[in-house]
């Protein structure tokens, strides 16, 4: 099954991707278009392919020797696919949070500067100026400006998650992938996360993969629902959450799962 809705302004396209393994089919022709400045939630039960969907946007399934990816996902225009771009500065258009935080090995202040020198910037000044700016797009710099020496170890998980956030940030992306990055999280860390969201899809299109659906009908522009790896219906948050076309769509709504 395929839906591409035509979206004013497309920062990805996606057009009849597919991905499979030796022993499954795992995303089916996919196609869709996924909004600049918005928030796109890939919503769906575990194992429909919304994380392998994700993995798709960044090419990170080219770590995965066992998987085929066939099709079509435009980047501004250019096809990622298809064409021998430079994976680097692809994956430089977006930064991405993981279920879990994985910060640097570095204090606090280092694990933001890291993305800031894989740019080339050297100076002093502009380091701790930029540092600083990110640290409070991600909400942090008020917990963390006294501490900035200390090892990003000695973050609670949710700091650290925001840290992580702070350290994409600054590779300067166009794009947050966001693989259930609350998964992890105590409620008071999560409902932080989803303001940031909120805040930052001024600045950047922000692509949330989750199975909540209140995470979804809160923070959601555009919603694509997935299950079995196809996309079974996509549109508005009110489109998904009070119009529901499908039956399965329904019956996940009503379940849960």
């Amino acid at each position: 099954m395929s839906y591409n809705l035509a979206q004013p302004d497309p920062v990805i396209s996606i057009s009849g991707l597919n991905v499979r393994s030796a022993r499954s089919h795992i995303l089916k022709n996919i196609s869709l278009q996924i909004p600049r400045n918005k928030v796109t939630v890939l919503l769906g039960p575990s194992g429909c392919g919304k994380t392998t969907l994700l993995k798709c946007l960044n090419k990170l399934t080219d770590l995965y020797s066992e998987l085929t990816v066939s099709g079509h996902v435009y980047i501004d225009g250019d096809d990622i696919i298809n064409t021998g771009q430079d994976l680097s500065a692809i994956r430089q258009k977006m930064g991405l949070l993981s279920q879990k935080p994985y910060p640097l090995p570095l204090s606090i202040f280092r694990n933001v500067s890291y993305g800031l020198k894989i740019q080339g910037i050297r100076d002093k000044n502009t380091v701790k100026a930029k540092v600083e700016k990110h640290l409070r797009e991600a909400g942090l710099w008020e917990e963390v400006k006294d501490r900035l020496d200390q090892p990003a170890s000695r973050l609670s998980i949710g700091q650290q998650q925001r840290l992580c956030l702070a350290r994409g940030l600054a590779v300067n992306p166009e794009i947050i992938l966001a693989d259930e990055p609350t998964s992890a999280l105590d409620p008071i860390s999560s409902k932080k996360i989803e303001q940031l969201f909120v805040k930052l899809k001024k600045d950047y299109t922000i692509v949330l993969v989750t199975h909540i659906m209140q995470q979804a009908s809160t923070l959601a522009d555009h919603i694509v629902f997935m299950y079995l790896g196809e996309v079974i219906e996509q549109g508005t948050r009110e489109d998904i959450f009070e119009r529901p076309k499908s039956p399965v769509l329904k019956e996940f709504l009503a379940t849960g799962h």
